[in-house]
């Protein structure tokens, strides 16, 4: 079982520029870097070879202006950089991410089972199908709710970043990406639920040798609408019988277009603009209040905290009734997350906030008690010491069995991913590492298929950074009276698993004299850097 998948990022061969000479190590000539390919040479196309022809003559002129000392030298690096993390991060191959059909497969609560599309067992598998221990599924539905999920990916030719003049945040900004995939994944809960999948999730194509430009995005969308318009000129005429399916279906039709006007808002959320609700300027912008500048390394604790920040200050009225909690030293203290479901879902302040909801959302405030607020629950948390306990992988996969749980941001060493389901021992992840133009989400018909994923990605367990955060979704105080009880029995220690990943405590986190205010080290607890160590801990992200 394969599915294609987007170009890997790890493990590149190092090549030699030319198609015909045998595979070498890249080596240092004449003051020139053979460059690294991120595939077989013989693949790439002709514009990405001229680019690398460029960059290897860029390099070239960088390292003799460097030792004649000329002082537009750091300008010509942040150029040649820019256009080298546009060519690392945008040129797409074909490759593959493999699925037992043995196994099932879950995705942020949803078991499926692949056994279904093997036709020398369908019996057996209609059989197992009817085990309640094998939820649903089967590859079409797979995919469908895995392209569902929104994909947040690095982007290029946006305006200038908070503090910055960089527009791309291709190399440093992964873990942000993956924080705001997850705080995606908590509105789709909020918003939509968790049943709901995107009607063109299966539409999408794989990513083979384009990359996802706003041109190409938009060839795409003409494509449809010409499709669509042939589609209903050989219609025949309209029967007594389509006209009466038509107007029963007439409902459904109307939530269909509602959820999916949620979908496209919930989207320009997270546009790269400095207006977006919980887009990237807005990320970096709440980041300079930490130390963080744009271009810095993002960990997976200090992002929790940033989400927070930025769920806690939108305003915009359809994001009023819900906001974030962080736990505090992997201690969850249950009255603060209460207090936070209790606080008023919406209050008149001076950016003029309303004191209800638009007309479009309605229906969600219907669905929440009165003065109450849902919870997105943040909890950074280590997994190990420099490297993962594997102790700790029977507790990762029931934590993503869990329908309200939105997700894993974290990684492997040099890189962050979002991860949202297993299968055996392999992790199924969604990697911001991908290059995309800016899409202007201001417009009301912006292309929506740069922000679906239509590929998984899976890693080893083993390959995991221990640095990351969890996250769940919590709609009000009975869900996480539930929530709580339901972790608490996860979390209970077994003989291989001596301490719990995290825990639940009552009260306050006042209520046990911890300190207010904290510093930027300490919100990265338990992933301070062991003084006596000068080279970089497992737990960082660096620089790509």
């Amino acid at each position: 079982m394969c599915f294609s998948e987007i170009p890997r990022q790890e493990g590149w061969q190092q090549t030699p520029l030319s198609s015909h000479s045998p595979r070498q190590q890249g080596k240092r000539e004449n003051g020139s870097a053979t460059l690294q390919s991120c595939c077989e040479w013989q693949s790439w196309t002709e514009e990405a070879r001229r680019v690398c022809y460029m960059g290897m003559n860029g390099f070239s002129l960088l390292f003799q202006m460097e030792n004649n000392g000329s002082d537009e030298v750091e300008k010509l690096k942040t150029k040649f950089l820019s256009v080298w993390h546009n060519v690392k991060y945008s040129w797409a191959l074909k490759s593959k991410t493999s699925f037992s059909r043995n196994s099932p497969v879950l995705l942020l609560g949803k078991c499926y089972h692949f056994k279904a599309e093997d036709d020398d067992s369908l019996t057996e598998a209609s059989d197992e199908t009817s085990d309640e221990n094998f939820v649903m599924g089967n590859v079409e539905a797979f995919r469908s709710d895995f392209a569902s999920r929104v994909w947040l990916t690095y982007r290029e030719e946006f305006p200038p970043l908070p503090s910055s003049t960089l527009t791309s945040d291709c190399g440093w900004g992964c873990m942000l990406r993956a924080g705001q995939m997850m705080l995606a994944q908590a509105l789709i809960l909020h918003f939509l639920g968790r049943d709901w999948t995107w009607s063109e999730a299966l539409s999408l194509q794989p990513l083979d040798t384009e990359t996802w430009t706003t041109s190409a995005a938009k060839r795409l969308v003409a494509s449809l609408e010409a499709s669509l318009q042939g589609t209903h000129k050989s219609s025949n005429p309209e029967s007594p019988t389509l006209h009466q399916e038509r107007a029963t279906g007439a409902a459904e039709e109307a939530d269909a277009h509602l959820r999916e006007m949620y979908h496209r808002t919930l989207v320009s959320w997270f546009g790269d603009s400095p207006s977006a609700q919980l887009g990237l300027h807005r990320l970096v912008r709440l980041g300079l209040t930490l130390g963080k500048q744009a271009g810095d390394w993002y960990g997976p604790a200090v992002v929790a905290h940033i989400l927070k920040k930025a769920v806690e200050e939108v305003m915009d009225p359809g994001l009023a009734g819900i906001t974030a909690y962080v736990s505090q030293d992997c201690t969850v203290y249950s009255a603060d997350v209460i207090d936070s479901h209790r606080a008023p879902r919406v209050s008149q302040d001076s950016a003029g906030r309303s004191d209800s909801l638009p007309p479009q959302y309605n229906h969600l405030s219907a669905t929440l008690p009165p003065e109450s607020r849902a919870v997105i629950i943040l909890i950074p948390v280590r997994l190990g010491g420099e490297k993962t306990n594997p102790d700790y992988f029977n507790f990762a996969k029931s934590i993503l069995s869990l329908e309200y749980c939105i997700g894993i941001i974290g990684g492997k060493p040099k890189q962050a991913c979002y991860f949202v389901g297993f299968q055996d021992d392999s992790l199924i992840y969604m990697d911001p590492h991908y290059c995309q133009s800016f899409v202007d989400v201001s417009t009301s018909d912006f292309p929506l298929q740069s922000f679906h994923c239509p590929s998984p990605k899976k890693m080893p367990f083993s390959k995991m950074d221990p640095s990351c955060t969890i996250g769940f979704y919590s709609r009000s105080v009975q869900d996480y009276e539930r929530i709580s009880q339901e972790l608490s029995k996860v979390l209970q220690p077994s003989a291989k698993e001596k301490y719990p990943v995290f825990t639940f405590m009552q009260g306050h986190g006042r209520d046990y004299d911890l300190s207010v205010g904290l510093t930027l080290e300490k919100r990265e607890w338990p992933f301070i850097r062991d003084p006596r160590r000068t080279v970089t801990t497992a737990g960082d992200f660096v620089l790509l």
